[in-house]
């Protein structure tokens, strides 16, 4: 059901015209239903956008009451980006166009990993891929700004929110 359920709202957005997918680790099965989307239909490569993050482990398990335990837990540990980067290409493939930090902030200390850095300018050397991040704190500018001076971004996902407009 979810599955038919996600290649229902993926038809409708490419025949609107949609050529940008964004999907996560933490999204579930976003990345399997997308990867599997493209190949069942055949769509090339080159003729979608695709960008995905890394950071999160989605814990759920599909469970809506989770007991009050977290459906997803911050890693941005370099072994967990190493890892989420297979996971992510077992799904998606040559598809991925860009690869972000999912939620960067100062308390995870990501912009400051040297080891993270520079197995993401790797990622960006080997693979062709552009790099970014997503943002999701009230530090939002800053930690933009801090980005910036890494010389290593290509691309940012901010959060708007109208209670709390931080950008």
């Amino acid at each position: 059901m979810m599955r038919g359920r996600a290649e229902e709202v993926l038809d409708a957005a490419w025949d609107c015209g949609i050529r940008w997918f964004d999907a996560a680790r933490s999204y579930g099965k976003a990345e399997i239903f997308l990867g599997d989307y493209l190949r069942a239909r055949g769509i090339k490569s080159k003729d979608v956008c695709v960008s995905s993050k890394w950071g999160y482990r989605y814990t759920a398990d599909w469970q809506i009451d989770t007991g009050g335990t977290p459906h997803e837990v911050k890693d941005h540990s370099l072994s967990h980006l190493k890892s989420q980067v297979q996971e992510s290409l077992e799904t998606l493939g040559d598809y991925i166009d860009v690869y972000q930090i999912h939620s960067a902030t100062f308390e995870s200390g990501v912009l400051s990993n040297t080891d993270v850095l520079n197995e993401l300018a790797q990622l960006k050397k080997e693979r062709g891929w552009k790099i970014g991040l997503s943002v999701s704190s009230p530090q939002q500018s800053q930690v933009i700004r801090a980005a910036l001076e890494k010389n290593l971004f290509d691309t940012v996902q901010v959060t708007y929110n109208l209670l709390e407009q931080a950008t």
